[in-house]
């Protein structure tokens, strides 16, 4: 019988076949019920740019964590963490099985290892120290963060901009510095993270051949009507007088390419070949970080399986042997 602090998280780069096999599983043990860990599948809307499993794959098997957010809506780790706990435990009080699938480097690691979870950016506080920087300089900013914070102006240099205004703003939005934070954080981050025992399976695969699958996900996307989804995407800000540049579902793989197309920056053939490229670097960079930021339990090579249902039947055996 599965205990309930027993989780397993099935991640791996863009285009290895996540989604394929989490679906082979959710087949052989029908209790489980899978959470998203992708940040993009999260909005609702944005089908063929996150290559989402298709309606009837959604109805079928219980999914997590897609088709949540509006996509003209930020969306940040810190809401992703807070979203997925309730999912493991509602999954849990039904004596079902949950199955963590995705890519997404910092949502995978926001189960495991502390993050932030103070206040929201502030776009306005943001403007007007950013120009307070422009005019007097760094160094004042600076010395303004050593007055509220000594403990953490110790940490960074004085010339990184972007964590000073970050520390600045969350003093003036809480009346309480970054230290506070990063210390009430560690401690219910701790607690959290020691409440499940997480199982982490890495699946990747010799890299020519994941880069011939990624060139073969993006052409079945333009086919499928990615150009057409982008289209949309823009309206969608346009009506609620966002500019598309500023929506964060726009900087997501595809749709930024197909963006700076319909803007007239590049042909179709140049913006389809950007996707390519910036994909493949993009799974290159994860399989890194899977590497050197989370402690993966077991790797899985898809290339030493005959076909993806050899390699589910032996993902299931690992889950199996703790407990699924």
């Amino acid at each position: 019988m599965l205990k309930k602090n027993n989780v397993v998280i099935l991640t791996g780069p863009t285009g290895v076949g996540k989604t394929e096999i989490s679906i082979r599983i959710a087949k052989n043990i029908p209790e489980i019920e899978i959470i998203s860990a992708d940040s993009m599948q999260i909005y609702k809307n944005l089908n063929i740019g996150t290559d989402k499993p298709k309606i009837d794959i959604l109805e079928k098997y219980s999914h997590h964590g897609i088709n949540i957010v509006n996509p003209t809506k930020n969306y940040d780790v810190m809401q992703y963490l807070k979203y997925s706990q309730k999912c493991i435990e509602d999954i849990f009080s039904r004596n079902k099985k949950p199955l963590i699938v995705g890519g997404t480097g910092l949502y995978i690691k926001s189960f495991i290892k502390p993050i932030f979870g103070g206040p929201g950016k502030n776009s306005k506080i943001r403007a007007n120290l950013t120009e307070i920087a422009d005019v007097k300089g760094n160094d004042f900013l600076y010395g303004e963060l050593e007055k509220i914070d000594p403990e953490y102006s110790d940490k960074i240099n004085k010339n990184d901009i972007k964590r000073i205004i970050r520390a600045l703003e969350v003093y003036y939005l809480t009346g309480k510095n970054f230290s506070y934070f990063h210390k009430r954080d560690k401690y219910n981050n701790y607690k959290n993270s020691t409440k499940y025992n997480y199982t982490i399976i890495c699946l990747f695969m010799e890299r020519k051949n994941i880069y011939q699958k990624i060139n073969e996900r993006v052409e079945k996307m333009i086919e499928h009507g990615l150009i057409e989804e982008t289209k949309l995407l823009i309206e969608k800000c346009k009506n609620i007088n966002i500019n598309p540049k500023q929506c964060t579902a726009m900087q997501g793989l595809g749709y930024k390419q197909i963006f700076s197309y319909l803007q007239g920056f590049v042909s179709k053939e140049e913006a389809i070949e950007s996707i390519k490229k910036e994909t493949r670097h993009f799974s290159k960079r994860q399989l890194s970080w899977f590497r050197n930021q989370i402690s993966v339990d077991y790797w899985i090579d898809i290339d030493e399986y005959k076909d993806l249902d050899e390699c589910s039947e032996k993902i299931i055996n690992i889950m199996k042997s703790v407990g699924y």
